[in-house]
């Protein structure tokens, strides 16, 4: 009877430990992706206490008899000695009905198609010693973004007071004006790119550097098993951009890493991942990068000033679900193989934050070939290729929507201490943006939206829209509510 019972008290724990790991994991249900682990409560469920699912019974060779005291108080999740923090209280997390629609600006029009708005958008940043003698409108700075997504230059434009127009006739806007022409920041870098992938972003000066500098990447739609480098700096002078790099982000694939570049918030850097206040991802459609947006932390003035041409730059992994060559797949919910994740940013307001992703959601069914539903198969007999306008092939869904999608910080900080997978974490909320957009042809229109950028000074997020103006690109605004 007493060998029973010392068993018993030895097995406990160890029960306990092992559905802990299991709960902390990312795993993965026979139904395929989309069967992530979801750290987010359901509607009416008891949530977990904080941090639970990271705690680890450390587990004695002779258990010792069961102590006469009584239990000592748990310490709060967050406190030093407590269980970590793995997701933040609703009171500290943006939510889809604080962000309030201001309206929308055009672009300047360009003599020279190819070195204009049209087309464009495909990469943006929001400057805040932009533009120094422009109105006092409540929309200082401007907007570095990419133009025509053929040569992948960079221009800078003012930003002019945004404007609702509930008929979405473009003729009511206002029209931003051309601060400077369009740059070539990249130079001789890359090779010729073939579907060019772009990120921004401006950051003051940082470490030894004496001033603020325009952050950029550049990729390209294919690039299987690419770790080149791919990042870089330059000065606000698009004439003489002075630019420095290009650096490799860790040992990562391009295909995670060059679509969309934004700045962290300081104080959340300070304490997950110091010296790192850029973050950098890409989603690549198919599954080929992740099953979802990925994300990184870097920080390149802390390898030199600048770093030297094809340098490494270290970096700290906060959201990476699996790709299609793993042999587990954990994959964003409601994941599509269409879907497009073409623009990020870290929001701010008051006490509350959120990680976005902005793009076009694909939804119903999904199949590779083209958009009348004839699919394309991996080996012969081809089927003929339909008529236009549906003799594009590629990823198709039933529908698309333009979409904004929120993550928790705190919940990609618990990654970043290692915590919580990088798998983990899953949307809390979701947006849909259509109702302001200006040109949806159809339910199957692809790329509704493609980059933004976050004035965080004023909490305003400039979104742009693919072909909003013709052509052109038009820039939507929201301001976030504390």
């Amino acid at each position: 009877m007493t060998n029973a019972l010392s068993l018993c008290r030895w097995f406990a724990p160890l029960a306990l430990w092992l559905v802990l790991v299991f709960l902390v994991g990312c795993g993965k249900s026979p139904d395929g992706p989309g069967s992530a682990v979801d750290p987010t409560p359901q509607p009416g469920a008891q949530a977990a206490p904080a941090g639970l699912e990271a705690q680890q019974p450390n587990l004695p060779e002779n258990p010792p008899e069961p102590a006469s005291e009584p239990a000592a108080e748990p310490v709060p999740a967050g406190v030093p000695g407590g269980p970590p923090v793995l997701r933040s209280s609703p009171e500290q997390l943006i939510q889809p009905e604080q962000l309030v629609y201001q309206g929308a600006f055009r672009l300047p029009d360009h003599p020279d198609d190819e070195r204009s708005w049209n087309y464009s958008g495909e990469a943006v940043a929001y400057c805040p010693v932009g533009d120094p003698d422009g109105p006092d409108d409540g929309y200082p700075g401007s907007l570095f973004a990419m133009g025509h997504d053929w040569r992948g230059e960079i221009g800078e434009v003012s930003i002019p007071v945004p404007v609702v127009s509930e008929g979405k006739n473009v003729e009511e806007l206002n029209t931003a004006a051309t601060l400077q022409d369009f740059g070539d920041v990249k130079g001789e870098m890359f090779p010729a790119l073939e579907i060019i992938r772009c990120g921004l972003a401006y950051l003051p000066k940082q470490g030894q550097q004496t001033s603020g500098k325009l952050y950029f990447c550049y990729g390209q739609h294919m690039a299987e098993d690419v770790a080149d480098p791919s990042h870089g700096w330059c000065e606000l002078d698009l004439s003489n951009p002075r630019s420095a790099g290009p650096w490799r982000i860790d040992d990562l694939r391009q295909y995670v890493t060059t679509d969309y570049l934004f700045d962290i918030p300081s104080d959340w850097a300070d304490a997950n991942a110091p010296g790192m206040l850029l973050a950098t991802g890409r989603f690549r459609d198919g599954g080929q990068g992740t099953l979802g947006p990925s994300l990184f932390a870097f920080g390149p003035w802390s390898h030199g000033n600048p770093p030297e041409p094809g340098a490494k730059l270290a970096a700290k992994t906060l959201l990476r679900y699996s790709s299609v060559y793993d042999e587990e797949q954990h994959a964003m919910r409601d994941y599509h193989h269409a879907d497009e994740w073409s623009g990020g940013a870290w929001l701010t307001a008051g006490d509350r934050a959120a990680v976005v992703f902005v793009g076009t959601k694909g939804q119903g069914e999904c199949w590779y070939g083209f958009a009348d539903g004839t699919v394309w198969p991996d080996e012969a007999p081809f089927p003929e290729i339909p008529p236009p306008p549906n003799d594009q092939r590629g990823w198709w869904s039933t529908r698309f929507v333009g979409q904004m999608i929120f993550y928790d910080p705190a919940q990609l900080a618990a990654v970043a201490r290692g915590d919580l997978e990088a798998c983990a974490p899953q949307p809390y909320a979701v947006l849909n943006l259509d109702e302001h957009l200006f040109r949806i042809a159809s339910p199957q229109q692809k790329t509704h939206v493609r980059a933004a950028a976050f004035d965080r000074a004023r909490a305003l997020l400039y979104v742009f829209e693919f072909r909003g103006d013709e052509d052109k690109s038009l820039v939507h605004v929201w301001r976030v509510q504390p």
